[in-house]
């Protein structure tokens, strides 16, 4: 979410953005709303203080005629009132949905485009192996090594589930110690954060396209039941499950103010991640490329107002995922996100991308995005300046530290051996306890 007057000095940029992003919204619409809700909040204000003046009238009225005159104006005054507090909620409610639906401006750098087929190679890392035997897909090598069980998964959890066993499940949890311990080393603080939330994170971090959740476009999860409250009563909150922690890292500052001289922070959520994938009906419905659950480490930097800094932070997140990857001995290239296939909240995007031989392709990993202060300003959290005092909304940044799954995909593809075994990265063999699987 921008702010109004922002909005209005960079209408164009805005247009534009919208534009690019493929979204359908009316920037003209917005400022009649903004219109119709101040001329309706001036009308219910000038009202109520008429209202005032007029219980001030009735306490000091000389006589019982001036007293009874003066009641009669204020039930005209309170009627008035009546019928125009209903307007004032319906034109602030129809601004405030139009105003969920800005679109953040992009960097002028942004590489234009529809989709992420015009996406923009920035650069490619490592080497495509040229294999001498036939090579197998993650597939036949997590049946033959005894790694996970997709017909058994698929029984209990539905479509896309999965159960991952032995040095399957040893392999994802190393991946994600191996994360978690790599963005300690440089400075993010370690969180296990909820992965059960209420609607605001979601709303904040700009998971739900709109005001409120919608279960035809959003892919997220929403909890059936409900809790209680601490008095025994059902809770009216709605609950949501969260497709990787950023949302609840996110907010875990929301409406506070901090202070300049601790940022940045830097956060690295370890969670859970569901998403209902409603938008990727049919595609990649084999194997473990696109599943419902899966483990994430994330990164999430939370800056001052300054995009020069924000460019250098974005940088670093990447550089220290590419460290990864280079670690794990993974062919990979870096993307740079088109505006076509660019978010709503986003200012600029890189994904990284693995080299996947049983795709026969490149295979996201990850994102890294920069969404200035678009999420802050939903989430209402801030940093005082020293010097002024003044109270700004801070730049949100996050990123992809690793997935459990994509890149343990990339290892048994990439790595897989003639006899059938598949070398484990160096960096994982502590974790997984050996350095080859080996059949069953």
């Amino acid at each position: 979410m921008l702010d109004i007057q922002f909005i209005r000095d960079h209408k164009d940029e805005i247009a534009a953005a919208a534009k690019g992003k493929k979204l359908a919204f009316d920037i003209e619409a917005l400022f009649e709303a903004d219109r119709a809700r101040i001329e309706a909040a001036q009308s219910l204000e000038s009202a109520q203080a008429e209202k005032n003046g007029l219980n001030q009238k009735i306490a000091q009225a000389k006589s019982d005629e001036e007293r009874l005159a003066a009641i009669a104006e204020g039930k005209a005054i309170k009627e008035k009132i009546e019928s125009l507090e209903p307007m004032a909620r319906e034109t602030k409610a129809r601004f405030d949905a139009l105003m969920a639906l800005v679109p953040n401006i992009v960097a002028e750098d942004t590489p234009e485009g529809q989709s992420d087929e015009d996406n923009v190679e920035v650069s490619r890392n490592g080497e495509i192996r040229e294999f001498g035997f036939e090579p197998k897909d993650h597939i036949m090598l997590g049946e033959s090594l005894g790694l996970f069980d997709l017909e058994r998964g698929t029984k209990v959890a539905g479509y896309r589930g999965y159960y991952l066993k032995g040095d399957g499940a040893l392999l994802a949890l190393g991946l994600m110690s191996y994360a978690l311990s790599k963005m300690s080393s440089k400075g993010y603080l370690p969180m296990i954060p909820p992965t059960l939330v209420k609607g605001f994170p979601l709303f904040g971090s700009g998971y739900f396209k709109g005001l409120e959740y919608d279960g035809e476009v959003d892919e997220i999860y929403q909890v059936a039941s409900s809790d209680k409250e601490t008095d025994g009563s059902e809770s009216k909150e709605k609950k949501f499950l969260v497709g990787t922690s950023e949302p609840s890292l996110l907010a875990f500052h929301s409406g506070e103010t901090l202070e300049a001289a601790d940022l940045p922070i830097r956060y690295a959520g370890f969670s859970q991640c569901y998403r209902s994938e409603i938008g990727s009906y049919g595609k990649d419905t084999k194997g473990l490329y696109r599943v419902h659950e899966f483990m994430k480490v994330e990164q999430v930097v939370l800056a001052p107002a300054d995009i020069d800094m924000a460019e250098t932070l974005q940088a670093e997140m990447l550089s220290i995922t590419e460290e990864i990857l280079s670690e794990l001995g993974l062919p990979y290239r870096k993307i740079r996100i088109c505006a076509g296939d660019m978010g709503t909240g986003k200012y600029k995007a890189f994904d990284l991308e693995a080299w996947m031989p049983g795709l026969d392709r490149w295979g996201e990993l990850g994102s890294a995005s920069n969404f200035t202060d678009w999420q802050a300003r939903r989430l209402d959290v801030k940093y005082r300046d020293p010097e002024t005092g003044k109270k700004t909304p801070v730049y949100m940044l996050n990123n992809t530290a690793l997935t459990s799954i994509r890149p343990l995909i990339a290892i048994l593809e990439n790595f897989q051996q003639a006899d059938g075994s598949v070398v484990v990265p160096e960096v994982l063999r502590p974790y997984v306890g050996k350095d080859r699987l080996v059949a069953v």
